[in-house]
């Protein structure tokens, strides 16, 4: 059976802009970067880019495309030894879309709701009481039909893309979301920087601390901020450069890829602390006391804002959560993929039933998380999943790779055969040195922080099965599944293509 593969090269950049182009850029960025620094934090993070973001996303392009297979294979056929990582990285995926699902199913409502902003004018009331009906950690509670029915359509659309194939379903989808994407927040930051206090809001957010550069807590924000906002450690990046041609150049794709991603971070700052200073200046407090990121920004104070804008606000909350919803959309596509893309290769099976399989287990799985107590687990899965998972399992996949296997010098001449421009020294002393260091101590620092207090004060039974149980099934399943031998001649078929 022959390997799908992208249209165009340019139908590639867009679905890679599509995955890591997600809700952390709308919700986590601008925060992020107000709380360290604020624009002093865009040089630690554009350095950030240049020896981390990049140098890893270079890496992991090559590999699929190299290797042309999902990330168990790429990895199986490096050597056969490593194929636990990819499975490892597959398996860190398929958790993440079970829960990001119900997130963009949560937008999806609210885009609903903005029309009449149905939330009223408590927001935090409306959205942990009357949306989701929360229920206290470790209690289930039933299924909830506020979560139930929107994340029924949004599993239905994924369903609707994956059938499709690579070049019909994904680069299609994403050829028409993110442009639209693009234009939608366009409308949303021009509609901010009209509202009073816009200004105050946005001097909040550029005006530089540069003694903040001497603290080193402002640099692992920014190192660990762009591993999780470009895809990678998660099998995605893999996946998606294994359906390019052979001879499709790598090395500005990475470049486009990395800088529009954080351009659109950055229009997202100026589009959230825009509203904040317009919030602000309404409840006559300092921009710092409204600021707030994730969830709590998005569902809580986005509604409250909207209820005092002065017009258009059933428009403007349209597209706040319409953006939330294709950036999501386009995101979640790219984690399903990558299981889709592994199932199909190992068990030998049409890409129908591989769907059918893979994204069907993981919308039934979703659906404990469109309980009651569903919100409790989303946080505590998402919390240890992106630490001890995608972070863990990209340190050991750069190590594996660079130290262990030690196929930089490989890799490296795989990207300058096929780039115009040419990568050397600096790309292999940042994947040796830098990339291993920086991910080392993020990940010892939150494995102390973890420690030494729980989890969003959960209790400790709750999180030893939601949080490091979750996170450590990952790893068990990625062994286990490596031990499953491929079909016959399989890990060397595609010596027959390179």
């Amino acid at each position: 059976m022959a390997r799908e593969q992208w249209g165009t090269r340019a139908g590639f950049i867009m679905a890679a802009i599509g995955s890591a182009v997600g809700l952390g850029n709308i919700w986590r960025f601008p925060y992020v970067a107000y709380d360290n620094g604020g624009g002093a934090f865009f040089l630690a993070y554009l350095f950030a880019v240049l020896t981390a973001g990049i140098p890893l996303l270079l890496m992991e392009f090559s590999i699929g495309q190299k290797y042309r297979g999902s990330a168990p294979l790429s990895f199986a056929r490096i050597n056969k030894k490593a194929e636990w990582i990819g499975w490892w990285q597959v398996a860190i995926s398929f958790v993440v879309a079970t829960y990001y699902s119900v997130i963009i199913a949560w937008a999806l409502s609210y885009m609903v709701f903005s029309f009449n902003q149905s939330w009223g004018s408590d927001t935090n009331g409306f959205f942990f009481g009357s949306y989701l009906e929360a229920a206290d950690a470790g209690v289930l509670g039933g299924l909830n039909t506020n979560v139930l029915i929107p994340l029924i359509v949004v599993w239905a659309g994924v369903f609707v893309i994956m059938l499709a194939g690579v070049k019909k379903g994904i680069e299609w989808a994403n050829r028409i979301f993110i442009p639209l994407l693009v234009v939608m927040f366009l409308a949303i930051v021009i509609r901010a920087l009209t509202l009073d206090g816009a200004l105050e809001g946005l001097d909040v957010f550029f005006r530089p601390d540069w003694q903040a550069l001497a603290t080193p807590g402002v640099w692992v924000a920014a190192y660990g901020h762009i591993f999780f906002s470009l895809s990678i450690g998660f099998a995605i990046m893999i996946t998606y450069s294994s359906y390019l041609p052979k001879k499709e150049d790598l090395n500005n794709s990475a470049f486009i890829a990395a800088f529009s991603n954080g351009s659109f971070e950055l229009l997202a700052g100026i589009g959230i602390f825009a509203t904040l200073g317009f919030m602000a200046g309404n409840l006559g407090v300092p921009v710092s006391e409204v600021v707030s990121s994730g969830i709590g920004l998005a569902f809580v104070a986005i509604p409250e804002i909207i209820n005092t804008m002065p017009g258009f606000n059933g428009l403007f909350g349209f597209l706040f959560f319409g953006c939330l919803v294709l950036a999501g959309i386009t995101s979640l596509i790219s984690i399903t993929e990558t299981y889709i893309a592994g199932v199909q290769e190992k068990f030998q099976v049409s890409r129908t039933k591989s769907v059918l399989v893979g994204g069907g287990l993981s919308a039934i799985i979703s659906l404990l998380y469109a309980t009651r107590g569903g919100i409790n687990l989303l946080d505590a899965v998402d919390n240890f999943i992106n630490q001890f998972g995608i972070a863990f399992a990209g340190l050991v996949s750069v190590i594996a790779v660079a130290w262990v296997m030690r196929k930089l010098d490989v890799l490296q001449v795989h990207l300058n055969t096929v780039s115009d421009f040419k990568v050397g020294l600096w790309w292999k002393l940042c994947l040796l040195i830098v990339t291993p260091i920086v991910l080392g101590v993020n990940l010892t620092l939150a494995f102390i922080d973890n420690v030494r207090s729980p989890y969003g004060d959960m209790p400790l039974s709750f999180l030893a099965v939601s949080g490091w149980g979750v996170a450590g099934a990952a790893l068990l399943l990625g062994i286990l599944f490596s031990f499953i031998k491929w079909p016959a001649g399989k890990i060397d078929s595609h010596r027959k293509e390179v």
